[in-house]
């Protein structure tokens, strides 16, 4: 759960050990280049996958499912912004105060499932070989897709019931924070989101990265040449699932510290400001991974690269052939004027 807000908020007996004048400058200013770079980069990936002529493959619609949930992160992140610049202070309202964080959180949910589902598509592609033309079909495909963001929205259930704003005296600020009704529930929710957000689905994209590598190694060895293009889409998924741990698992284990502190297995003021220092850096470092998906799709995906070649000489075609078809029209026209 992404509480960048709780700083301010949680009442703690801790003092500041840290100076956060440097949070209220520079992190609005990331966040809106993230936000620029994320809109613009996610929005081109979705129109390849959208217009191309081709259907999507399976492994590519898990994959525009996951453009589309950056997308709806980056979309999200100029309220923080605005919220980090005027001190913690929320202007926009208890509905927007939801609504935003509720994108985050179905984005940071979500998104991590539909990793799963790429590793998972990957690993029967190169590992089961036999039973991919089968279990790979893109309706399956689509439904697994549908399940994950009614999944993603499910852990996200927090943040439409315990979202709060109120103004807070002792800070002088109107925040935006998650409020629950005792530290029990806090624990059990918190729990629940680092073991089906965070433990579960790396553990299993871990084996199927694992498996895949193998399985590469072998036809390697072997100079297996009938599966160059799914040697190419799974080379596109490892690194996409790579940019994803190097992004998400610092976070991941910060919020995991977190719990044990507020469930008093771990102590220390100076632990906790650790904490807070920590859980801003890593926060906005899983915010660039919406940034970076995008740019590896570009660099890594060979049939990627190819997709957009082809729609780029498809629009050529179109827009040379305009002006061409109103000239004929032009010219029929002057025709039966002049007969």
């Amino acid at each position: 759960v992404l509480n960048i807000n709780q700083n301010n908020t949680n009442g703690t007996d801790c003092p500041d050990l840290y100076d956060w004048d440097w949070l209220y400058t520079s992190q609005p200013v990331y966040i809106l280049l993230i936000t620029v770079l994320g809109i613009l980069f996610n929005v081109f990936i979705l129109m390849v996958f959208c217009f191309h002529k081709k259907a999507c493959t399976v492994a590519e619609i898990y994959l525009s499912n996951l453009a589309a949930a950056d997308l709806i992160l980056v979309s999200c992140l100029p309220f923080w912004a605005v919220h980090i610049s005027n001190g913690f202070n929320w202007p926009f309202g208890l509905f927007m105060c939801k609504a935003v964080n509720l994108g985050i959180k179905i984005n940071a949910n979500s998104s991590v499932y539909f990793l799963v589902l790429v590793s998972m598509d990957r690993y029967v592609a190169l590992v089961h070989t036999m039973s991919h033309g089968r279990m790979r079909r893109p309706k399956y495909a689509k439904l697994g897709c549908l399940l994950m963001w009614g999944f993603g929205l499910l852990l996200s259930f927090p943040t439409l019931f315990f979202r709060k704003v109120n103004y807070f005296p002792e800070y002088n600020v109107t925040a935006c924070f998650l409020e629950y009704p005792n530290l029990t529930t806090e624990l059990f929710f918190d729990g629940m989101l680092i073991v089906f957000g965070f433990i579960v689905p790396i553990s299993i994209s871990s084996f199927c990265t694992i498996k895949i590598i193998q399985a590469l190694k072998v036809q390697m060895t072997e100079r297996f040449n009938a599966e160059k293009t799914e040697q190419k889409a799974t080379n596109l998924v490892l690194a996409v699932l790579l940019a994803f741990f190097i992004c998400w698992v610092p976070f991941h284990v910060v919020t995991t510290l977190d719990v044990l502190v507020r469930a008093d297995i771990l102590g220390g003021c100076h632990l906790q400001s650790v904490l807070d220092i920590c859980n801003q850096i890593f926060s906005y470092l899983a915010f660039f991974n919406s940034v970076l998906n995008p740019i590896l799709y570009v660099i890594v995906g060979k049939n990627f690269r190819k997709k957009v070649s082809e729609l780029f000489k498809e629009w050529k075609i179109k827009t040379a052939a305009a002006p061409e078809s109103l000239r004929i029209s032009h010219l029929s026209s002057t025709v039966k004027t002049v007969v």
